[in-house]
């Protein structure tokens, strides 16, 4: 009964998303526009729900979240910090306009599913715990790379030729510290 009111949910959200492309100056233009953005907006979509389900079972800390951070380890205040930006996210993913808004959400999607399937993988579990957050992960590319052009970050300038002197120069900064750091590393218990 869930599982039908979601998929239902999903596809009448999904017919909006694409009168709502008509309305973006995104004119449909044959069939292979109408697939790709069909795929857009449903992928967007879904992303999106998990997004903001997920931030509200966070914030609400039930039970189900509580037992998967506990087998991982993490504390449970990690909820407040993971689960507040996400229901923002959900919602700068739908909404029109505010480009670079939604290259910081689809980052951020895309490190909290990258991050949870690792967690799971790293703590040792089967595949089916850290299968689903990794197919997020592969939505989120998804949906990124189908978006229309009103939901792109306008092109800049080519870059000009990049000599190999304004790559090395950096490269050999972080190395630097990356040994200093190394040397510095503190001893023994942190203070309290």
């Amino acid at each position: 009964m869930t599982v039908a009111i979601l998929i239902s949910l999903i596809a009448i959200m999904t017919t909006a998303g694409l009168f709502a492309a008509r309305e973006d100056d995104d004119p449909l233009q044959g069939l292979k526009a109408w697939i790709l953005t069909s795929a857009y907006w449903l992928l967007t979509l879904t992303v999106a729900f998990e997004m903001a389900a997920g931030g509200l079972w966070d914030l609400l800390r039930i039970e189900y979240v509580r037992v998967v951070l506990t087998h991982l380890c993490y504390p449970l205040y990690l909820l407040y910090i993971i689960g507040a930006p996400r229901i923002p996210c959900a919602l700068a993913l739908l909404a029109p306009r505010f480009p670079r808004l939604k290259e910081w959400a689809y980052a951020g999607a895309f490190f909290n599913y990258a991050g949870a399937a690792a967690s799971h993988l790293l703590a040792g579990d089967r595949g089916g715990q850290w299968m689903g957050p990794l197919v997020f992960s592969a939505f989120t590319l998804a949906s990124w790379a189908l978006r229309p052009a009103s939901r792109r970050l306008p092109r800049l300038a080519p870059a000009k030729k990049m000599r190999i002197f304004a790559w090395s120069v950096p490269v050999f900064m972080v190395t630097a510290m990356l040994v200093f750091a190394f040397i510095t590393l503190p001893k023994g218990a942190p203070p309290q």
